[in-house]
């Protein structure tokens, strides 16, 4: 039987042999390295779920030549107008906003009663002086006579002390009638000074009670022709206030306006709730312009006997950055590796949402906004910065708080 199997190449069989081994090489390779990329990525992972993720702001600048607080202005005089007799209001003559001068008549009060009660006391002392005249002429004629030894000594001496009672009794009518006139003068509502009436708490036929618990002012004058300031001054820089510095203020209703005022008096006490110091300044306002109880914004000029002394710069960041630790406040700054720095900082001035920084930060740095409390000094974090848009509208928003 003839051999009809084809001869194999052995140099055929070493190729599909090298091929095979190459191929299971690849496939080993391929595996490894599937299991080395998925290892990876898994320390990756379990790396980055440790990494805390923040957001970063940078500071904006702050208040640069002054000291901006907020400041409150008052009347030079202001007096609340009471009646000082019981009645009817007959008649008002001002209304609010309306200029008056000293001892003109505001308002007119119907008071019958002390009317009748004047009339009773002139009556009582016309009696009591027709009395008082009576027994003088006794006083007189009993003298007389205990000259000529008709009467005696003691009869004479009872009329002479019938006299003086009756002169008191003369006196006190007297001084009753006076009380009572001076009680009907007061229905007569005067202005105690030359200003302005900014309020009126009455009208026609309104009861009037001068005696109650507690009476409200029929009328209010004030006068606007100065005013006075209000400020309170941080207890950091009250040692740098003098008598005669020079402020200037503006006021929400005269935009694009600015007044000049003048620091008259410290209160030299800081209060303990705000930890503040009261200072008051006085304020032309001749013009009429500015209004007793407006809110105004002071640029306070610190310096010695009034001369003009630039504050430390400041950087503002928001108060949601600070931290609150036993060292004292801190914020947390990030670097370019991600890695945080607490820092230890100077409050200079508290704009309630903003706070204006007076060291421990600079203009360039990066610092974490709304930071956890675990927070520590070289933990690596993720920063996430806020957009080129967003870093605008923030600085704008700083800007115009700046200038608000």
């Amino acid at each position: 039987m003839p051999d009809t199997l084809p001869k194999t190449d052995p140099r055929r069989l070493r190729r599909l042999a090298l091929v095979g081994a190459a191929g299971f090489a690849l496939i080993l390779a391929t595996g490894a390295a599937a299991r080395f990329m998925t290892g990876k990525d898994l320390a990756t992972a379990s790396q980055d779920a440790g990494v805390i993720t923040v957001s970063v702001v940078r500071p904006t600048a702050g208040e640069d030549g002054a000291l901006v607080l907020p400041g409150r202005l008052q009347a030079w005089n202001q007096a609340p107008v009471y009646a000082r007799t019981d009645g009817y209001l007959r008649r008002w003559y001002v209304d609010i906003g309306q200029p008056v001068k000293a001892g003109q008549v505001l308002a007119e009060i119907d008071a019958p009663e002390v009317d009748q009660q004047l009339v009773a006391a002139r009556a009582a002392f016309a009696t009591a002086s027709a009395q008082r005249d009576l027994a003088a002429v006794g006083a007189a004629r009993w003298k007389r006579l205990v000259g000529e030894n008709a009467v005696s000594q003691q009869e004479a001496d009872e009329k002479q002390g019938d006299l003086a009672a009756r002169e008191a009794m003369r006196n006190e009518a007297a001084a009753n009638v006076r009380r009572l006139e001076s009680l009907a003068a007061f229905k007569r509502i005067v202005a105690p000074f030359d200003g302005v009436v900014t309020s009126r708490d009455t009208d026609l036929g309104a009861l009037i009670s001068a005696g109650g618990g507690a009476p409200s002012p029929l009328f209010t004058v004030s006068d606007t022709r100065r005013l006075r300031l209000y400020v309170s001054v941080p207890q950091s820089l009250a040692g740098s206030i003098r008598p005669g510095m020079t402020a200037s203020f503006s006021s929400p209703d005269l935009p694009g306006q600015s007044f000049q005022a003048r620091l008259v008096r410290a209160a030299d006490a800081v209060d303990a709730q705000s930890g503040a110091m009261l200072v008051q300044l006085e304020v032309d306002n001749a013009a009429g312009q500015l209004k007793p109880g407006a809110y105004a914004q002071v640029s306070l000029e610190l310096g010695k006997d009034g001369a003009v002394q630039a504050a430390p710069a400041t950087l503002r960041v928001p108060a949601n950055t600070l931290l609150f630790r036993k060292e004292g406040t801190a914020i947390a700054v990030v670097d370019n590796d991600g890695k945080v720095h607490i820092r230890k900082v100077t409050i200079a001035k508290d704009n309630g949402s903003e706070l204006e920084l007076a060291g421990g930060l600079a203009a360039n740095e990066w610092v974490v906004s709304s930071p956890p409390d675990a927070i520590a000094d070289g933990d690596t974090v993720r920063a996430i910065q806020p957009k080129p848009a967003q870093a605008k509208t923030a600085q704008a928003k700083g800007a115009t708080g700046a200038r608000g």
